[in-house]
């Protein structure tokens, strides 16, 4: 850890050490629904219940969650690859063939093993993102599931906790 680091590809591959939960952040633009894979997700408060997701300034999910008010998380299980990568690329219909739910005026996976449902509290800016706070309207998850994980540029599971 003796090394300083001066560019955005040393800081991006030391922070992609940090493993990540693996979620697809949904919203509508008009009729239309609007999807990206995220990492850059937390929980951030209780009182009131409240979390925040990083979306890039370019993206056109950024735009759409700015422009609807309200968006999803939907944290994807340790079989969720596909959808991730299925999010994660530039292409015209990423929903084709992916099951949802609209009850809450965005669309939530139904694959996903837990969805938190927001709307646009605050808008922030955060360098070549905006920090969107959410406030929490409806959240639910599934018992016994395991994430997905991104680590390193890659996709893995988490293997079962040993407990003390």
């Amino acid at each position: 850890m003796t090394e300083i680091l001066d560019t955005a590809v040393d800081f991006r591959a030391t922070m992609g050490r940090l493993a990540t939960g693996v979620s697809v952040i949904t919203t509508r633009s008009g009729p239309t629904p609007i999807g990206m894979t995220a990492s850059a997700v937390s929980a951030l408060s209780l009182a009131p219940l409240q979390l925040l997701v990083c979306i890039g300034n370019h993206l056109y999910t950024r735009t759409a969650i700015a422009e609807h008010g309200r968006f999803a998380v939907n944290v994807l299980g340790e079989d969720g690859e596909a959808l991730a990568r299925n999010f994660a690329a530039s292409k015209a219909d990423k929903f084709a063939g992916v099951e949802t739910v609209d009850d809450h005026g965005v669309p939530v996976l139904k694959d996903a093993i837990a969805a938190v449902v927001c709307d646009v509290a605050e808008a922030l800016p955060g360098g070549d993102h905006t920090i969107f706070v959410g406030a929490v309207r409806h959240c639910t998850h599934r018992v016994d599931c395991r994430p997905l994980l991104h680590f390193a540029g890659g996709f893995g599971a988490l293997r079962t906790p040993r407990h003390a």
